[in-house]
């Protein structure tokens, strides 16, 4: 898929609340994660900062922080 029919589709999906929430949920996964950094073994810590990463690059190609700002009133 071309990047700029994913760049439409994105922007088609910020005028849905249940994009935004959905979206939101990803957040939250993200600080959860960052939450479980602490307790985990050195062999955890890989994998959780994989998961982290994989978060954000989904958090940042939604464009998490204009929807969370759209939608402030509503998460």
């Amino acid at each position: 898929m071309p990047k700029n029919n994913l760049e439409k589709d994105i922007k088609a999906l910020h005028n849905h609340e249940h994009f935004a929430r959905f979206i939101s949920v990803i957040d939250d996964l993200r600080e959860q994660s960052i939450g479980e950094l602490s307790d985990a073994t050195t062999d955890k810590i890989q994998q959780i900062s994989g998961r982290i990463i994989a978060l954000d690059d989904m958090l940042q190609l939604s464009g998490w922080k204009n929807l969370e700002k759209r939608y402030k009133d509503l998460l």
